[in-house]
């Protein structure tokens, strides 16, 4: 397959796992105050951002026999191009993201055309607490204990009408606090979509916390999106808008590569990126040697979602 090497990020530009345990086992090993210091204190900063903890929620009965990722790696290791391409950049580069007051405009074919801050929208439903296995497309994974309410509560509140078939999601793309959204690497600001009953699914959930806490900056705060059969990148992070549309939004990814992500993004042992494989991934947490597992299609959760997609060719609406 062809690739159009100016439309893609460089693979030099995405930290692997390896060498990234590699620079934060130097940093830890290092004795130098100068680079010490900085590490220590950026630690305890991020610490003290998420102190807070969530009351009231319940603890659903998804993923209740996982086994976690700890809290530091879920916190420390993301994808989150607006804060910069390594996995790094969002814990170090997010700290002065202002999350609060927040508010989300919902826009399109529904009856309730207006904002909501982020207080109303969860009032909407009950907080619970779903553990997920997450999948990112460059084959490592991570098992997430998110806090959110169903993304079908919000959409009956806003009573979509017969024209919305899809859902569009905008992230912030704010220059003077996300210094990624400065550069071309993605069209801003970054979008991504559902197909209506896919946002409608029990699984969809709209997360505003993790680990008991306030979601962290650098996972996406105030509210993101949480779609646990996907890959990541479908997880729209800091959403400032929701748009029930007619059409199938084009999203970021699919206009920075379109031969490389596809809309649906479904986790497909089968259907491997040009590359790299998607046959097996690396578990984050268990050390440089951790042996890689089998994907799953659907990441596992093929009987409570494989029927949306009978039918449909998974090459072909990869």
């Amino acid at each position: 397959m062809k690739i159009n090497n100016s439309e893609i990020i460089p693979v030099s530009e995405i930290t692997p796992y390896e060498t990234y345990m590699g620079r934060r086992d130097f940093i830890k090993a290092a004795s130098a105050a100068l680079m010490a210091a900085p590490f220590l204190s950026f630690n305890s900063e991020v610490s003290a951002a998420t102190n807070a903890s969530l009351l009231g929620y319940t603890k659903s009965p998804y993923g209740a026999d996982e086994k976690l990722t700890s809290y530091n790696e879920v916190t420390n290791y993301n994808n989150y191009y607006e804060f910069g391409t390594s996995k790094s950049d969002p814990a170090l580069e997010s700290k002065g993201l202002v999350t609060h007051p927040w508010t989300v405009s919902i826009e399109g074919a529904v009856k309730k055309n207006k904002q909501i801050n982020l207080d109303d929208l969860l009032k909407l439903a009950p907080l619970e607490e779903r553990i997920y296995r997450m999948r990112c497309v460059e084959g490592w994974s991570m098992v997430i204990p998110w806090i959110g309410i169903p993304m079908s509560k919000l959409i009956q509140w806003a009573e979509p009408t017969s024209n919305a078939k899809f859902i569009e999601f905008v992230s912030l793309a704010d220059q003077s606090q996300m210094p990624g959204v400065r550069t071309n690497i993605l069209d801003w600001p970054y979008t991504e979509g559902l197909r209506m009953d896919e946002a409608m699914h029990p699984l969809t959930i709209i997360a505003v916390g993790l680990y008991g806490k306030l979601l962290p900056n650098q996972n996406g705060a105030p509210l993101r999106l949480v779609v646990p059969w996907k890959y990541g990148f479908k997880n729209a992070k800091s959403i400032v808008k929701i748009r029930f549309v007619e059409s199938m939004p084009k999203t970021s990814w699919m206009k920075a590569g379109p031969k490389e992500y596809g809309f649906y993004a479904n986790v497909n042992p089968m259907v491997d990126h040009p590359r790299w494989t998607q046959s097996t991934e690396r578990r984050i947490g268990g050390g440089l040697f951790t042996p890689r597992i089998k994907t799953k299609l659907f990441n596992g959760y093929a009987e409570q979602v494989a029927h949306m997609y009978a039918g449909m060719d998974l090459v072909k609406n990869f």
